[in-house]
């Protein structure tokens, strides 16, 4: 919707108005789609290998894990 504040624009102006915003709105939904293969993050590119979790399993000694070390 158009809303004319001051002066009388023709219907041409209106017709140009119309097909300028027209075009401006149409090629910034073309340019504002998301890119179909995301990029890696650097935390993905450089992250390593995590360690695997600790076996509760054999308690905390057993574990490799001994008080005062």
């Amino acid at each position: 919707m158009i809303d004319v504040r001051r002066g009388n624009p023709t219907d041409d102006e209106l017709a140009a108005l119309i097909a300028v915003l027209s075009e401006a709105y149409r090629t910034e939904v073309e340019d504002a789609t998301a890119d179909p293969t995301p990029q890696r993050s650097a935390w993905e590119l450089t992250q390593r290998g995590l360690r695997t979790p600790l076996r509760r399993d054999l308690g905390w000694r057993q574990g490799g894990w001994q008080h005062g070390c």
